[in-house]
């Protein structure tokens, strides 16, 4: 997500949903006047995968969600679905995405998810340098028949 453009919703509702919590209250500590249409509900969802990417699909185990909706005093409408049971998550998640649909989207953008986007890519490329080093490449040892 870059800041010359405005993320789409799918984009800023990943970012909101994976962010941590701590983190999205720091960078939006005071929720705007709104309406709270769906109060905040933990439950379950089912993670399903596929071996390899292409295999057939399997349920791969449950996974706790919160989520809520809002309206703004302006009239947007926000949803969000969060990862954990954080109601307070799901909440500043939710008036995230319904400011987002207003004319504050492209300060908001810069204020909140640029930064949650960047720490994200941070937390990406720390977990791949830790699987770098744990890499083995096989075909670069020398058996004793290859002489």
């Amino acid at each position: 997500m870059t800041l010359a453009s405005l993320p789409d919703r799918k984009t800023w509702m990943a970012v909101l949903a994976k962010a941590p919590p701590a983190r999205l209250a720091d960078l939006l500590p005071d929720l705007p006047t709104h309406t709270v249409l769906r109060q905040p509900e933990i439950g379950a969802v089912m993670v399903r995968g596929r071996v390899g990417a292409t295999g057939a699909a399997f349920n791969l185990g449950e996974m706790t969600v919160t989520r809520a909706s809002v309206r703004l005093a302006t009239g947007e409408v926000g949803h969000a679905w969060v990862q954990g049971r954080d109601k307070g998550h799901a909440l500043r998640a939710a008036a995230v995405d319904a400011l987002m649909q207003g004319d504050l989207a492209a300060d908001l953008a810069a204020r909140v998810l640029q930064p949650l986007a960047s720490d994200a890519q941070a937390r990406r490329a720390v977990r791949a340098a830790k699987a770098a080093g744990t890499k083995v490449d096989f075909f670069t040892m020398v058996r004793g028949e290859d002489k």
